[in-house]
């Protein structure tokens, strides 16, 4: 299929691209799964702005510079929060319900911000963005909507009829779910805005689909990925051997939330930061685990039962309505929580534009390192990265529309020396394989050694997965053990490669700060 343009990824990043360029252009999006499989659609918290009247953007900016702990880049962080007002107003023309008090919007805080900026829907804002925005696309006629294409790998030169080694990128070969059919898509300009790499880790808050896809094929293709070592963990996600990575949001501890060793009934925060349950989330995670691993504990509690049953309801009925489905009553007694890995800092590299370094090529979101985040993501700063750089894209592309040459013949999909697999079961092996020791070795807490071992282990995998992969014919399962195991390598070598303990990277061997901050940028 052949379009202007190629978006990959139905969140808030792909949407907000989409709306921005189908009043000149025709685009497609690509959606593995279903169109609300994304992350977006799962953000419990809401989005950052300065909306308030003692609060300024240089307030704002410094928030996000300190939680990044100096690896962010002044200009993103700058170019970013100056466009967050304009984000959310397009967001209540587009028909977001924000709750309000009065005439104003209602502002909520979390971990890490100096004032009340968080606007937000109740505690599921991504659903209600997820949802403005997709009606929007699909309302529009210069948008195609089209979801279960599992995307395998970009076309770029080497893939045209007559091979160029320019780099130039032109669409993507993507697996139909429903069809097992692999197509070529290409187009004059892609934007990839495929989420994080979460599922890597046994334990995470991400959607089932965050396997890492637009990192592992950029970097495949030739764009440099940056700060993969990065990775947040969210301090508080519910314990439950039945339901996977419910997020219990930072905004419970925002409103009062506090936390306690179930073994010794002791509240630790204060023992860890002066912040206590407000210190930032890194530092949060890391207590939660430090208690955890020292008691051989399975979780620990979160409680907001002492504030007044009608206020916990008010300000987070899903979660209540969630937990009482699950026998839990947030309004009596404590919640079980266990840190889990929540965003994904590190990413493609891309300037203020979303361009990345092959032409034609355009990213934006959590599958990219623009330099807002740094070391570490501050609260809802990440739907706000999504609207910025979608629209930055967008706009991007369009200045440029009559340099953009239309895409070549390209060779289709040769599935000439493939079978169907008789052995599924590598892929379940290996996919837990993964999970479970980039939790134990490349998790929270990080050492040299452990990282050695992980290394190690890629290495072993990496060669059986790709000769899987040479012989077998592709399924989303295997695109996505490949892409996961990709990630893994590109996480673990970045997290050799820094000597220090800065922001989400902490490693017993160096536990010290080096003077200059300096991000890790890897080259294909």
């Amino acid at each position: 299929m052949t379009a202007d343009v190629i978006i990959v990824g139905s969140g808030a990043a792909g949407l907000t691209a989409a709306l921005a360029l189908a009043d000149k252009v025709r685009v497609l999006v690509l959606a593995k799964g279903e169109l609300t499989g994304g992350s977006t659609a799962w953000a419990q918290g809401g989005i950052a702005a300065v909306l308030d009247a003692g609060d300024t953007f240089e307030d704002h900016i410094r928030d996000t510079m300190v939680a990044g702990a100096g690896l962010n880049r002044i200009e993103t962080v700058e170019f970013v929060i100056e466009r967050a007002p304009h984000a959310i107003d397009r967001l209540v023309e587009l028909g977001v319900p924000f709750n309000t008090e009065g005439e104003h919007l209602h502002l909520t805080r979390e971990g890490g911000h100096s004032h009340r900026r968080i606007v937000h829907v109740a505690d599921a804002t991504g659903w209600a963005v997820q949802a403005a925005l997709l009606k929007a696309a699909e309302e529009h006629p210069n948008i195609t909507l089209l979801p279960h294409q599992s995307v395998i790998d970009l076309i770029t030169g080497r893939h045209e009829e007559r091979y160029s080694g320019s780099g130039r990128v032109w669409g993507v070969y993507a697996l139909n779910e429903q069809t097992g059919k692999v197509e070529a898509h290409t187009a004059r300009a892609t934007v990839l805005a495929t989420g994080g790499a979460g599922r890597v880790y046994q334990f995470s808050t991400a959607p089932r689909g965050a396997t890492g896809d637009g990192i592992a094929m950029a970097w495949r293709a030739g764009a440099r990925v940056g700060n993969m070592e990065m990775m947040q963990f969210h301090p508080t996600c519910l314990y439950n051997l039945e339901v996977k990575n419910f997020l219990i949001t930072e905004a419970v501890r925002g409103e009062g939330g506090r936390l306690y060793n179930p073994k010794t009934g002791h509240r630790y925060m204060p023992d860890y930061d002066e912040r206590a349950e407000l210190a930032p989330r890194d530092v949060v995670a890391r207590a939660n685990d430090a208690e955890i691993k020292r008691d051989g504990l399975d979780f620990v509690h979160l409680d907001i039962s002492h504030q007044p049953p009608e206020f916990v309801r008010e300000h987070f009925p899903n979660i209540y309505e969630k937990l009482i489905g699950l026998g839990i009553d947030m309004t009596k007694g404590p919640i079980p929580v266990v840190p889990a890995q929540h965003y994904t800092c590190g990413g493609i590299v891309i300037d203020l534009a979303g361009r990345t370094d092959l032409p034609g090529l355009y990213a934006a979101g959590e599958c990219t390192e623009s330099g807002l985040h740094g070391a570490n993501r501050l609260a809802s700063n990440s739907l706000l990265e999504c609207f910025v750089f979608g629209e930055a894209a967008a706009k991007d592309i369009l200045a440029r529309w009559d340099h953009f040459d239309a895409p070549p013949p390209v060779r289709p999909w040769d599935e000439s020396r493939v079978t169907d697999s008789d052995e599924e079961v590598v892929i379940k092996q290996n996919w837990t394989e993964i999970r479970r020791f980039m939790w134990n070795y490349v998790g929270i807490v990080r050492t040299t050694k452990r990282l050695e071992r992980a290394k190690h282990r890629i290495q072993m995998m990496t060669d059986e997965v790709e000769e899987y992969y040479a012989h077998f014919r592709v399924s989303t399962d295997l695109i996505e053990l490949r892409n996961l195991l990709q990630c893994a390598d590109l996480i673990v070598r970045s997290a050799l490669a820094r000597h220090e303990s800065r922001g989400l990277h902490y490693t017993l061997d160096y536990p010290n700060l080096l003077p200059q901050p300096v991000d890790t940028i890897l080259v294909p």
